[in-house]
């Protein structure tokens, strides 16, 4: 065996491939170390007896093998991941290369080239997310210089290959990017690298970052609110060093508002929900005040409001779409067929419909004559915007632990915008409504499923969240940021 020990840096990759090509040395037989991992690769006796890598000039006369510049360009980025297994397989690639398959990176089905390629799009995506999630922050050097200052953690060490980025783009300006890894310093002249370095390294906050905030408030879309795809593109590991996610809180708890008077600015014609919503929030004053609302044209053809019912400490709170044909007549909410399959399933959680608040997000039936039979018709945005009020209204008068949307049009009461129940049911969200947020199937939805076989795993579906639900109130699970 033939020790190579390694910084881990494509150079210093480069240099012993280059020196093990010379020797015509086989993958087999070549254990790489990565210096930078303490005691990594060297775990057994017969690897530290092992003879090091020798030097290329040692092979005098050994002809230079000529590498694809493609291979150069993956092994860059490649060099940079923590993999402990990159270099081998990068040197096992190499020799292929150089050994009868020129063509080797145009196989995307090979495994050595499929792994790579895997490995170089994740150090492609760490760099695109350093240069999404650094912010620098404004210091001044004992002889009162400016410079601009950030820490960041990348998932890989990404570094070298993410600075010149910052140098093309703030040519002008002093700056320093600290990472746990090494850190890079740019005077104006000279991209220079220097050891890693920890979090109270960098400044926590300056007087710009107010004006950052004030800017993205600015900036910010509500009708575009996607929690989950937050959370996906912007790890929490990078919250702390963001100042702007100091106010997403607020944007989030504010979106659906936003997205009224958006929308409203729009049409011209604001909704008057506001205008019926008493200042108090108790839910007999409040329900007393839904039943003369008149906010949307649905209050014409509707029996009466139906307005919600249960607890008004209730720690769990179902928000469906709007009553149907029953609830309308009987003014409550989930008695039809609908609300029976909810019985049976909350039931089946171990749940008391008796401690549950239970409400709509559009507080009219909406319906459609068919004969003598009134049908149920989808509300469309302006509808639900006008009874949102209601809903926020009944939100902070229960204060509930737990919020369960059934199907997406309550979702999308307090999202706004976009929600699909079929990506998202089941997952759970920490919200300014409350502490466990999620959606799953309008119970309806069960009862109109085109064929048994989907039935039966909506059914699954739906009674599973609902005992995820359950949980969350037992404290065994908790929601996500």
């Amino acid at each position: 065996m033939i020790r190579a020990p390694i910084p881990p840096t494509f150079e210093a990759f480069r240099d012993a491939a280059r020196a093990l090509l010379a020797r015509e040395a086989p993958p087999e037989d070549v254990l790489w170390e990565d210096v930078a991992e303490q005691g990594q690769g060297v775990l057994f006796g017969a690897a530290r007896a092992a003879p090091a890598v020798p030097d290329a000039a040692a092979a005098p006369g050994a002809p230079r093998q000529r590498v694809p510049a493609a291979f150069m360009r993956l092994a860059t980025a490649v060099a940079c991941h923590r993999d402990a297994a990159r270099f081998p397989l990068l040197y096992r690639a190499l020799f292929r290369l150089t050994h009868g398959e020129p063509y080797l990176l145009e196989l995307a089905a090979d495994p050595d080239v499929a792994r790579l390629r895997a490995l170089e799009q994740a150090v492609r995506r760490d760099v695109h997310k350093l240069h999404a999630f650094v912010r620098f922050r404004r210091v001044e050097d004992d002889g009162g210089r400016e410079r601009y200052v950030a820490w960041h953690r990348p998932d890989h060490r990404i570094l070298r290959l993410g600075a010149p980025f910052f140098e093309r783009r703030f040519p002008s300006m002093a700056w320093s990017i600290l990472t746990p890894d090494e850190s890079a310093h740019w005077d104006g002249a000279e991209l220079r690298y220097g050891p890693g370095l920890p979090r109270d390294a960098a400044p926590r906050e300056d007087e710009l970052e107010e004006l950052f905030r004030t800017y993205y408030r600015a900036i910010y879309n509500p009708a575009r609110v996607n929690l989950r795809a937050m959370r996906a593109e912007m790890p929490a590991k990078h919250w702390s060093t963001l100042p702007e996610l100091s106010v997403m809180s607020e944007l989030v708890r504010d979106a659906a508002s936003r997205v009224d008077a958006m929308q409203a600015s729009r049409s011209g014609a604001a909704s008057a929900a506001e205008a019926y919503v008493p200042a108090a929030r108790a839910l007999p004053v409040l329900r007393e005040a839904a039943a003369s609302c008149q906010a949307c044209a649905l209050c014409e053809r509707a029996t009466q409001t139906v307005f919600g019912e249960g607890p008004a400490d209730a720690a769990l709170m179902l928000v469906g779409e709007q009553p149907g044909d029953e609830e309308d007549l009987c003014g409550r909410p989930f008695v039809g067929p609908a609300g029976r399959v909810l019985d049976e399933a909350l039931s089946g959680a171990g749940l008391s419909r008796g401690g549950i608040y239970v409400t709509n997000a559009v507080k009219h039936f909406k319906w459609e004559p068919r004969g003598e039979r009134r049908l149920h018709a989808k509300p469309v945005g302006p509808e639900i915007q006008a009874c949102r009020a209601w809903l926020q209204a009944e939100v902070e008068a229960v204060r509930p632990r737990v919020i369960v949307c059934l199907g997406a049009t309550a979702a999308r009461s307090f999202l706004g915008g976009r929600f699909s129940v079929t990506q998202s049911r089941g997952q759970v969200f920490k919200t300014p409504w409350a502490e466990a947020w999620m959606a799953t199937y309008h119970p309806a939805a069960l009862l109109r499923m085109p064929d048994e076989a989907a039935r039966a795993a909506a059914k699954a579906h739906f009674h599973a969240d609902l005992a995820k639900a359950a949980s969350l109130l037992a404290g065994e699970e908790s929601g996500s940021g």
